[in-house]
């Protein structure tokens, strides 16, 4: 089978035919369809983030496709069903997952990380972690639920717990940032979009912001402060940058909540006198529980969440790296390889 490989930082993807793998006991074999190319791909190739499993790794943790064969122990008749592929599997055992926090579980693995992953025309996984797709849903468009829509679900309804009339600022709208403005509009929020790309916050108001603050005056925690009537409720953080994130927490009302959803390598300075003093919540976010997946999908169908608006490029595999490249240089939403027949 065809893979775009990992090889080493700072090289670009090699293009290998590799040996299909065989699923064991408790996994499927998927035919991929299509794999959403995310930054965190770009952390290992640009910024020498090691991954689990060294390399040779193909790489690629958002995925959609359709079952080929089951391992041993599973349902022979999940064989042709289109499927989401949620990037992190989990133990179902240790602490994390026995008190419903599977997104933290002790022995995770990550596709394109721990074991290979999207950039391939077939890839093994946990069946219990593969989730059905509705017919309708076009599997290229439907593999960026995979990560981007129910991490953004879990930073907004699990994680900042939004509550309808709450004012939410969002800093950062590329292809994670924008999914939480429609969450977040979704629950009734009154979502106020931050970013430094005009057409990026044009898409926000579509995907129901109900205001924009233009960053590249330097300005954005005074204006969000401003729009908000002294500071938002939450502000919820979607770039991975120290002075962003400590922007974020600048933005807030007394009382108020920033959730920090994008990672950074990098410390962040934290004032704790003014977190005590307003009773300031810092949270973290990682992923999203397995169990939500299929109300995320179940959103998606009932036309509560967008997810057309969002992919913006399709590349054939054999394109990756110029497609890598797009993402780099911020072109565009969410990137998409198309791997179907």
């Amino acid at each position: 089978m065809r893979a775009a490989v990992f090889v080493s930082a700072g090289q670009p993807l090699e293009l290998r035919e590799v040996a299909r793998p065989e699923p064991a006991a408790g996994e499927i074999l998927v035919r991929v369809a299509a794999c959403g190319l995310c930054h965190t791909d770009l952390h290992y190739l640009d910024h020498g983030v090691p991954t689990f499993k060294p390399p040779p790794l193909v790489l690629g943790h958002e995925i959609s496709g359709t079952v080929v064969r089951a391992g041993p122990g599973v349902d022979g008749g999940l064989v042709g069903s289109d499927v989401l592929l949620a990037p992190v599997t989990t133990c179902g055992s240790c602490a994390y997952c026995r008190s419903g926090r599977e997104n933290v579980c002790a022995a995770q693995r990550m596709i394109g990380n721990s074991v290979d992953g999207g950039y391939a025309d077939y890839v093994v996984t946990s069946a219990r972690d593969a989730f059905p797709l509705p017919g309708g849903l076009p599997l290229d468009e439907a593999c960026v639920i995979a990560d981007a829509l129910t991490t953004a679900f879990h930073a907004v309804v699990r994680r900042a717990c939004v509550a309808p009339g709450e004012r939410v600022a969002v800093v950062g709208c590329g292809g994670l940032g924008l999914n939480v403005v429609q969450v977040a509009a979704m629950v009734g929020a009154r979502v106020v979009a931050v970013d430094v790309d005009p057409r990026k916050l044009d898409l926000a108001l579509t995907l129901g912001a109900e205001t924009t603050v233009d960053a590249r005056d330097g300005e954005a925690a005074r204006r969000v402060r401003k729009v908000t009537d002294g500071g938002a409720d939450v502000a919820i953080e979607a770039i991975g940058r120290p002075v962003t994130q400590e922007e974020a927490v600048a933005m807030l009302r007394t009382g108020g909540r920033a959730v920090l959803l994008g990672s950074s390598p990098e410390p962040m300075t934290l004032a704790g006198g003014r977190v005590m003093y307003r009773e300031l919540a810092v949270i973290g976010t990682l992923g999203c529980r397995p169990v939500d997946f299929p109300i995320v999908i179940d959103l998606v169908r009932r036309g509560r969440l967008a997810v057309s608006p969002l992919v913006t490029h399709r590349h054939p595999l054999e394109r990756v790296n110029e497609a890598l490249d797009l993402l780099r240089r911020g072109e565009g939403v969410r990137h998409v390889l198309t791997l179907g027949p």
